[in-house]
């Protein structure tokens, strides 16, 4: 019994991923975990770029074009990281709170 994975799998894990990136986006109140589930979102978009270059065969060989793209991708990822954990750190500094109800201006 063969049990390759398919195109269909990888993008019901990203699927499934997303998901659960979405739903702590609208359902969580914490700046942090609301953070964490946008970069899980964005895991996901990079499953799915990644298993659609994967599954591009051309003339024998798979397109690698994904992952290149992937690899930019990771890079403003990571400078998104930087500046928006640095907005949340000086958030935390001035209102003393990650609750997003809390903040309901940018003033001091």
């Amino acid at each position: 019994m063969e049990s390759a994975l398919t195109l269909n799998h990888f993008l019901l894990v990203s699927g499934v991923l997303f998901a659960i990136g979405l739903a702590g986006v609208l359902v969580r109140r914490n700046l942090i975990i609301i953070f964490m589930c946008l970069e899980l979102m964005l895991a996901a978009a990079n499953l799915t770029l990644v298993a659609f270059s994967r599954f591009n065969v051309q003339d024998g060989q798979p397109n690698y074009d994904g992952q290149v793209l992937l690899f930019f991708i990771i890079t403003v990822a990571a400078a998104e990281v930087a500046v928006g954990l640095a907005i949340i750190v000086a958030l935390f500094r001035t209102k003393e709170t990650t609750d997003v109800t809390k903040v309901n201006s940018m003033k001091y």
